[in-house]
Order: C-alpha cells, then sequence, then structure tokens
C-alpha cells in the first residue's frame, strides 16, 4: 500500500535526469534512459506533466507516458515493449 506522503509534489526532466520530488521530502532521481518516450520528447512535451492515480503516478499527455512512484522506488525500467519502441 502506498503511503500518502509518497505523492508527487514536482517533477523535473534534463537531458539526461527524471528528478521526482515526493509530498514527504524524498527526491528520487533516475537516468533519462530508463524512459525512452520521455529521453525522445521535447523539453515542452517533457514540462507538461500531471499526477495521475490520485498523485502517485505521472502522466505525460504530449507523449502519452505514464509513470509510478512505486516503479521509481522499485527502480524500475520502462516496459521492454516501449524499449523496442523508443
Amino acid at each position: 500500500m502506498a503511503n500518502p506522503g509518497e505523492r508527487v509534489a514536482d517533477v523535473v526532466c534534463t537531458d539526461d535526469k527524471l528528478t521526482v520530488d515526493l509530498e514527504d521530502g524524498r527526491t528520487i532521481s533516475v537516468p533519462m534512459v530508463w524512459y525512452p518516450r520521455l529521453l525522445h520528447a521535447t523539453a515542452e512535451q517533457r514540462r507538461n506533466w500531471e499526477p495521475a492515480g490520485g498523485g502517485f503516478g505521472i502522466h505525460w499527455p504530449d507523449i502519452d507516458e505514464d509513470l509510478s512512484v512505486e516503479g521509481f522506488l522499485r527502480g524500475a525500467h520502462a516496459p521492454r515493449a516501449a524499449l523496442l519502441l523508443g
């Protein structure tokens, strides 16, 4: 079960890193190469994110990408199909 503090507070994407700030004060940073859709998106597309799943996930509508805080905490990469399509 997700902890209420694990809701997304902010998201920042650079060319090489995806950084997610959580409401409980933690920050998670993962390599952008783990998420090919984000890696190949424009800076504007990366900035256009919205909370999903009650705040426990992130949705990028311009590129139809959805990621979860749970996945970040487990160190999960994009599914293999997404890597092949990337």
